[in-house]
């Protein structure tokens, strides 16, 4: 497939939609009939606030490949069609573009409209609403908890290019990267506290505890602090080495056999 770069555009205007996420949902769907291993969506929008706050910027071409792994070799096309990729390479961008718009964003509140609002899902919530009947039909697949599978993409990005996430020379800077971090890592864990509150419903039965929800605030403002920092200390420069040249004295490298100041430091 080739992979196309767009202007961001109107970003407010152009931000994704319920029926717009459903239809993410419904590709990813797709692809997972033919490749068991495609991530649900939660796991791709974690992965995408980690690339959007990464230090480099990674192209489509590299990190769709790391995401969705996409093997040249494979002899099953990941997208049915050209049209199908296009069609979620523009929603994708859509929500890139709202991501970026977002962490870019001088927010002092997390209720502010323009905050980083990640697309999550209370699937304990959600199953707590089916009916019996319903539930008792479902295996005993561990449910995740609030926010956990958007933590786990988010690392997994962070895993996936190790040297971006480096710590940084500075001491300070190499402290806010490790506490956001393990504010993201917190929420990869289990929410084993008892539920207080509905995450989307209030009449809805509890389904998340206290700390879950200060562990989920905790992780978006990490995402800020990453955003900042990164941005502030720029792209990782390479250390070029210089080569050792030898003594005047000593055998010339350049295997002649005879000493640098009679041949090549001549």
């Amino acid at each position: 497939m080739t992979i196309i770069t767009k202007p961001a555009g109107d970003v407010v205007a152009d931000s994704l939609k319920p029926d717009d996420f459903d239809e993410l949902d419904t590709i990813l769907d797709d692809l997972r009939s033919r490749f068991d291993e495609t991530p649900q969506w939660e796991f791709c929008e974690g992965v995408m606030a980690a690339l959007v706050c990464c230090r480099r910027v990674i192209s489509p071409t590299e990190y769709f490949s790391v995401l969705l792994d996409l093997e040249d070799d494979s002899e099953t096309p990941l997208f049915v069609d050209e049209a199908q990729f296009k069609r979620f390479f523009d929603l994708w961008m859509r929500r890139w573009n709202e991501v970026a718009a977002a962490l870019s964003s001088d927010v002092e509140s997390l209720e502010d409209e323009r905050a980083y609002q990640p697309e999550v899902m209370d699937m304990r919530g959600a199953i707590a609403a089916l009916s019996e009947e319903e539930r008792a039909d479902m295996d005993d697949t561990p449910i995740p908890s609030f926010g956990q599978i958007w933590a786990i993409g988010f690392m997994y990005a962070v895993e996936s290019w190790p040297e971006e996430w480096a710590p940084p020379r500075d001491k300070e800077a190499a402290k806010v990267l490790d506490a956001a971090l393990e504010c993201i890592v917190a929420v990869t864990e289990d929410d084993t506290d008892p539920p207080v509150v509905a995450a989307f419903d209030e009449d809805g039965p509890p389904t998340i505890s206290e700390q879950r929800l200060n562990h989920f605030a905790d992780a978006m403002w990490a995402v800020y602090d990453l955003r900042e920092l990164w941005r502030h200390i720029g792209p990782r420069v390479e250390t070029v080495h210089a080569d050792v040249k030898p003594g005047r004295n000593d055998p010339c490298s350049c295997g002649s056999g005879k000493k640098y100041k009679k041949c090549c430091g001549a």
